[in-house]
């Protein structure tokens, strides 16, 4: 059965970061703040040996691919992209194949976006089919599954605005990009959720604001399975009348006391999720739940 390594939001930074003039006139002053004053920084002061603890974790279980949902950065500074593809092996051909999307982080100014740092640093984390003169949506087969990757990352002007899209084009895109793929299971890979662990939709300033909208892109594609980062707790929904499929939060895979990844298990009409986490003591991940929910079987053949 297939076997998904699925972590996310590592936000890893880097020295010197590369400041221009410019940036401080951008919301990365106020981001910058936030890690160096307020917290956040010392949230993640452990990331760079949590990484390292984490590839080598799933070096060891050997997955059949690797999925990581997004948030590489804190700021969406180049030298932190470079450093986060180094540190989770981006380019390793020893690694399993893997499917990689931008999180707000990535993308925090118009800058960061429109610059494709993460898909200059990410590159061979994202090939894939895509249609012509599009970077997104992508989708790439392993083992007999396909991995749909899309953007719903947006770079946002105010301060306190972390909410993302994917957008019209996109989602039309991904309709006529799944009409298009052959048999076997699709799971989606966004940065943005659909649903808290309690099942409701985000707040407004941190939400995917198009959630409805990509919710019925997905039920048109027969998705089987969504995976996401950009909330830092683990969890999994299980299918619902509205949400026909599972819905997986990778969490975040280096915040102090949150890092965990998963592993998940593709199975004949089931997803048996391992949530694998980091002991300080060991050096090393652990497993320390297992949930296991309805999967459906693919809908839609292309």
């Amino acid at each position: 059965m297939p076997t998904l390594a699925h972590f996310s939001d590592i936000h890893l930074t880097a020295k010197p970061l590369g400041w221009r003039p410019r940036d401080w006139f951008s919301k990365r002053i106020s981001g910058w703040v936030n890690v160096r004053v307020l917290g956040r920084g010392r949230r993640f002061k452990l990331a760079p040996t949590v990484a390292v603890a984490l590839m080598a974790d799933i070096r060891q279980r050997q997955p059949d691919a690797i999925v990581f949902s997004g948030d590489a950065s804190h700021l969406g500074f180049e030298s932190e992209m470079v450093a986060a593809a180094a540190a989770v092996g981006v380019g390793d051909e020893s690694l399993p194949p893997a499917v990689t999307v931008p999180g707000n982080h990535d993308y925090y100014t118009t800058r960061a976006a429109v610059g494709l740092g993460f898909e200059r640093n990410f590159a061979p984390w994202q090939e894939g089919k895509r249609l012509d003169g599009f970077h997104y949506p992508f989708a790439r087969k392993v083992a007999g599954v396909w991995l749909i990757g899309v953007c719903s990352a947006t770079a946002n002007r105010w301060r306190g605005d972390a909410s993302g899209a994917v957008g019209a084009v996109q989602l039309a895109n991904l309709r006529d990009l799944c009409d298009g793929l052959d048999d076997g299971p699709r799971v989606l890979v966004t940065h943005y959720p659909l649903r808290t662990a309690d099942g409701r939709v985000e707040p407004l300033v941190h939400r995917l604001r198009d959630h409805e909208a990509a919710l019925q892109a997905a039920k048109a594609c027969g998705i089987s399975l969504w995976l996401h980062g950009h909330i830092h707790t683990a969890y999994v929904l299980k299918p619902t009348p509205a949400i026909p499929f599972p819905v997986a939060c990778a969490g975040s895979a280096t915040q102090n006391n949150r890092w965990s990844y998963f592993e998940h298990v593709l199975g004949d009409g089931t997803l048996v999720s391992r949530r694998r986490e980091y002991d300080p003591s060991a050096g090393a991940f652990r497993e320390v739940e297992v949930t296991e929910v309805e999967m459906p079987l693919p809908q839609h053949q292309g």
